[in-house]
């Protein structure tokens, strides 16, 4: 059996997390029982949710256990397998965590997903065909849902979850309005992701009366509903221009991950306009994932939906690449490549 490297959580971050919090080590990997395969992981994802796992404290998931490999998305290939159900070769989906190898129990429910040939890379499965392409669908489809003509809003527009949202917004004709950070990347919103307008909110400096003047000139007829991913001042200058009944999909709030407080600055809007807020964990709705898979499949293989990732190489980049995905340095999905 190889030798494994894994990077654990070695104690938990006071403030913004550093690459001190992370240790990487070296284990055997163990011997395969009865139904178990081996998975050697092409691909771990990083996403913003694993900041919060990091912390100790009530959420909506256990903490990330101190000690432990650090949890994470995985797509890779079966080297060794002991169950009928898994063939040497395969290529497979699931939470293999940072690290190698895995040891899957295969015939765990939801343990691993077979990955078909699809006319797209197999990273996109950790991207826009996975789980955060799911969150952008779900979001979209169940909480805000659209009309023909409505205007929407994603912030962390670049993103995983921000380059789905467009794709699907636009095929519900809507139009579709982004909040990224720089220049670069509003530029690559509208001329790559479709999107019909982006601001960059390093230009307003954590003004939010500002940001929402900008938001004013890209949605003329106001704003239907949200795609929020940050929070704080973001949130902030979308409800200032968020029509009567207005719908926000809250989805993560990047801005409070180290702790920071994150108070509303106009709370009295929530009823004045009598908007709908609804926070949601995309892994409590696994019934949605089959029909969200098939529309986001044929929007990536149709290219419609054209995602961008940003890819560091080895597991011993991993910290470092995810330090960078919580300031904003990727460019896309942020992912790390093991083979």
């Amino acid at each position: 059996m190889p030798r494994n490297q894994q990077i654990v959580l070695d104690n938990r971050p006071r403030g913004a997390a550093v690459l001190g919090n992370f240790r990487l080590v070296v284990t055997d990997t163990p011997a395969l029982a009865e139904g178990q395969v081996l998975v050697r992981h092409h691909y771990l994802s990083l996403d913003p949710y694993m900041r919060g796992r990091m912390n100790e404290g009530p959420s909506y998931a256990a903490a990330q256990a101190l000690g432990e490999v650090m949890i994470g998305g995985t797509v890779g290939e079966v080297v060794e397998s002991r169950n009928p159900q898994y063939a040497v070769g395969d290529k497979v989906l699931g939470m293999g965590g940072w690290q190698e190898y895995s040891v899957i129990d295969g015939k765990a429910p939801g343990a691993l997903r077979k990955l078909g040939a699809g006319p797209f890379p197999l990273s996109y499965y950790l991207g826009a065909v996975g789980m955060p392409g799911v969150t952008a669908w779900y979001g979209l489809v169940k909480i805000i849902a659209p009309k023909a003509g409505d205007s929407v809003v994603v912030s962390a527009a670049t993103g995983a979850v921000g380059s789905a949202f467009a794709a699907l917004a636009r095929a519900r004709g809507c139009r579709v309005v982004g909040i990224a950070g720089g220049a670069e990347k509003c530029r690559y919103a509208v001329q790559e992701l479709g999107f019909d307008a982006c601001i960059d909110h390093q230009r307003y400096g954590n003004e939010g009366k500002a940001l929402a003047q900008a938001l004013g000139q890209a949605c003329p007829q106001g704003i239907d509903g949200c795609f929020e991913n940050v929070g704080g001042w973001i949130l902030d200058a979308v409800m200032l221009r968020m029509n009567a009944f207005g719908r926000i999909a809250l989805c993560g709030l990047i801005a409070g991950y180290d702790g920071a407080p994150q108070p509303l600055s106009n709370p009295a809007l929530l009823l004045v306009k009598r908007m709908r807020i609804e926070g949601f964990i995309v892994s409590e709705h696994l019934e949605v994932w089959p029909e969200a898979l098939k529309e986001l499949g044929a929007l990536a293989g149709s290219g419609r939906l054209r995602p961008r990732e940003t890819i560091a190489q080895g597991l011993a980049a991993a910290p470092e690449a995810f330090l960078g995905l919580l300031q904003g340095r990727n460019f896309g999905k942020q992912l790390v490549q093991l083979i």
